[in-house]
């Protein structure tokens, strides 16, 4: 369990993290993980706008692959 929840918080952390000036403003896309699917490496997260990426939908569902399973 404690691999997963640092697996979340490192991709939260890439969703949010531009540059190291984002540490003083607040962040960049909220997030929600819908499911982890340990068996292929994979996580599912649903998240809001992406104004810095120019997705200014509601938001989105993706899948992620994680880089290390373990």
């Amino acid at each position: 369990m404690k691999a997963n929840k640092f697996v979340i918080t490192a991709l939260a952390l890439s969703l949010a993290w531009p540059s190291a000036g984002a540490l003083a403003q607040t962040a960049m896309v909220n997030g929600e993980v819908k499911k982890i699917d340990e068996a292929t490496g994979k996580i599912t997260l649903k998240h809001g706008p992406i104004k810095n990426l120019d997705m200014n939908e509601d938001g989105m569902t993706m899948v992620f692959r994680v880089q290390d399973p373990s």
